[in-house]
Parts: structure tokens; C-alpha cells; sequence
């Protein structure tokens, strides 16, 4: 998809990059297919803040995406390829043989009137979703499920991909876009090809306004705030007072590991992202 460069009208213009949405073919989703959403503004159940810097943004509404593909053998055709305000990757329409229609995101390549299907006996192409054992090593995945049955939850964001490197006994050794190399069970499922919409990490947002039509607060400096407020703030002027970036609560943000030493799924873990040790 095309970047869209705006005329420096204004100095938030003057950078500012987005899309042109030449290569969607629908403009409205499928009724059947989209839910209320409602926003919380970084409150929880009991109305307290526990997420900063979330408020406001323009009306969304969700769309179901099938992120299982259960419907095994049935073919689909791809009926329209769409804009999802809930994620960063574009969706397609799928049309099932027997009439039901599901929105699944949109690989890479993926063209309308394309048919697809899911299943260990379904073909190595682009946007058909097969179980690891059935990929051949090398290939590149998205969409990948870490448990079998459950819905996918691995490289799911525009332009991303892994690969299948290896297969030991019941486990693939596949490479996450972040360079961690993890174990996943064969039995479990990944989709074919890279996800959709690389041009993504293009995209200059231009002014703070439209971070806020993304539901996303300014944020302020700790170093800037009352003593009361952060553990950074007060002094005289100035004064960072030889205290390490910490959050409000005073917990370490820099090179703070927070990820459990004990947790079980760390035993699936090969390497770790940047670090290059394992588990």
C-alpha cells in the first residue's frame, strides 16, 4: 500500500505520512461481523487508574477476526480486503463454501477472488493456515498459535514474519521477529506468508492531535513533576539529583528485567531476544 505524503499546509503537515488505501476494496465492514467497543480511559472494573497516558481516541468498532481457522478443508474465497482501526494490519473477507463468511488478517500478496483453506492436507501457499508439521522448514509464518487449540497469538502485526527453522521430536524451532527462537509444539497451527501492510513502519505520525485520536495522553516527565508526584521530581531548577530513571513507584525503567525467573514457559525458550542467551 502506497505512503501518502500531505502538502505542508501547516507544521504538523509538513511530515506527517499515511495511507492512501488504494488496494482496499471495501469501504464498510461486515455487519454481521462487528461488535460495540467500549473504552475503559486506562480505569479498571473498580474505577481506578491503573493504565497512564490512555483517553479519549475516535470511535471504533471491533471486527471478529478468526484467529483459529477450525473450518478445516472447507475452501474460502477472499471477498474484499478492508481497514481495521484495532490493529496496525489490514483484514480480509472470507466467504466459506457453506456460506459463512469471517474476517481473518491479511497476508502479504493476498489478492481478491483468491481461495483458501485450513488444514493439514491444505496447500503450501500464502494465507492457508496448516499445522508446523505440515510446513516445510525454512518457510516463513505468521499467525502462530502457542498452545494447539487456542487462537493464535505470535506475529500478528503489520509486516511482520518468522521462520521455521528446524523440527526436533514434537517441538519446531521457529525464529520470532524479535530474534527470540522458541519451541512450538508441531500440533499447532501457523499461517503462510508474511503479514500484510509493511509499509506501516513508514508512517510519521506529523502532530501530537493525532496521537490523540489514537487514545493516546502526553506524557510528562518524571523530572518535571512535584516531589510528591515522582521520585524524580523537585528540586531548584533543573536537578536530575543522581537518580536513576525510575517509574512513579519508583521501580527501575532502564534494563529493569521484569519477566519471572521461575515462569514454566521459559523452558521453551532457545534464545532470548537481543540478549542471544537462553532460558
Amino acid at each position: 500500500m502506497p505512503v501518502k505524503q500531505y502538502r505542508p499546509t501547516s507544521p504538523g503537515r509538513r511530515h506527517m505520512l499515511g495511507f492512501d488505501f488504494s488496494n482496499l476494496t471495501r469501504r464498510r465492514p461486515e455487519k454481521s461481523l462487528v461488535r460495540k467497543l467500549t473504552k475503559s480511559g486506562g480505569h479498571n472494573v473498580n474505577g481506578r487508574y491503573t493504565a497512564r497516558r490512555k483517553s479519549g481516541g475516535h470511535k471504533r468498532r471491533y471486527r471478529l477476526i478468526d484467529f483459529v481457522r477450525e473450518k478445516l478443508g472447507v475452501p474460502a474465497r477472499v471477498l474484499s480486503l478492508e481497514y481495521d482501526p484495532n490493529r496496525t494490519a489490514r483484514i480480509a473477507l472470507l466467504r466459506y463454501a457453506d456460506g459463512e463468511k469471517r474476517y481473518i488478517v491479511a497476508p502479504e500478496g493476498l489478492a481478491v477472488g483468491q481461495v483458501l483453506v485450513s488444514g493439514p492436507d491444505a496447500d503450501i501457499q500464502v494465507g492457508n493456515t496448516l499445522p508446523l508439521r505440515k510446513i516445510t522448514q525454512g518457510s516463513t509464518i505468521h499467525n502462530i498459535q502457542l498452545r494447539p487449540g487456542q487462537k493464535a497469538r505470535l506475529v500478528r502485526s503489520a509486516g511482520v514474519s518468522a521462520q521455521l527453522l528446524a523440527k526436533e521430536g514434537d517441538y519446531a524451532h521457529v525464529r520470532l521477529p524479535s530474534g527470540e527462537m522458541r519451541l512450538i509444539h508441531l500440533d499447532c497451527t501457523a499461517t503462510m506468508g508474511q503479514v500484510g501492510n509493511p509499509e506501516h513502519e513508514n508512517i510519521d505520525i506529523g502532530k501530537a492531535g493525532r496521537n490523540r485520536w489514537l487514545g493516546f495522553k502526553p506524557r510528562t516527565r518524571g523530572m518535571a513533576k512535584n516531589p510528591v508526584d515522582h521520585p524524580m521530581g523537585g528540586g531548584e531548577g533543573r536537578s536530575k539529583s543522581g537518580h536513576h530513571p525510575v517509574t512513579p513507584w519508583g521501580f527501575p525503567t532502564k534494563g529493569y528485567k521484569t519477566r519471572k525467573p521461575n515462569k514454566a514457559s521459559n523452558s521453551m525458550i532457545i534464545r532470548r531476544r537481543k540478549t542471544g542467551k537462553g532460558a
